[in-house]
């Protein structure tokens, strides 16, 4: 895990975050117009708002992302997290959570959303372990969407 680094979006690799969750929905599930919003658009969608994305290299090679998206003054949701498969297995997943948990907490973020599939239970128990609570499904915008959870950071 030491040649493993997070770092925070920059425009000269704006295309990660497009590249590594397109990769991953076409295998799980499809690309949705919401997705092809977000990822054509992340300055816009996620950075301009409060939001940040990002970026798990493995050396000199982008392989993960994730993304806080301000839903709320103070609610965010946990998004566009997306492994490259090649790289799974390795802790990137938790190494990014773990990142974006502490960059909320230094925010003032007062609470994590992530919507999800039972699918996914690998994604789905690391959600637990970390300490998120599924909830009330309610109106989603991911058709995908089976699963909501949420974590409330003191």
């Amino acid at each position: 895990m030491s040649q493993i680094r997070i770092t925070r979006f920059e425009p000269a690799y704006r295309d990660a975050i497009r590249r590594l969750n397109v990769e991953w929905l076409e295998k799980y599930f499809h690309v949705e117009e919401i997705d092809r919003e977000v990822l054509s658009k992340p300055e816009e969608v996620i950075l301009a708002p409060g939001g940040e994305i990002f970026y798990a290299w493995y050396g000199d090679e982008i392989v993960g992302t994730v993304s806080l998206m301000k839903l709320e003054e103070s609610i965010f949701e946990l998004t566009k997290m997306a492994v490259s498969e090649k790289f799974q297995g390795l802790g990137i997943g938790k190494l990014l959570m773990e990142n974006c948990l502490d960059f909320a907490k230094k925010a003032g973020i007062k609470q994590i959303i992530i919507y999800s599939n039972r699918r996914l239970e690998r994604a789905v128990d690391m959600y637990r372990k970390f300490g998120f609570l599924e909830m009330d499904l309610g109106p989603v915008i991911y058709q995908r969407a089976d699963i909501k959870m949420r974590l409330d950071i003191s």
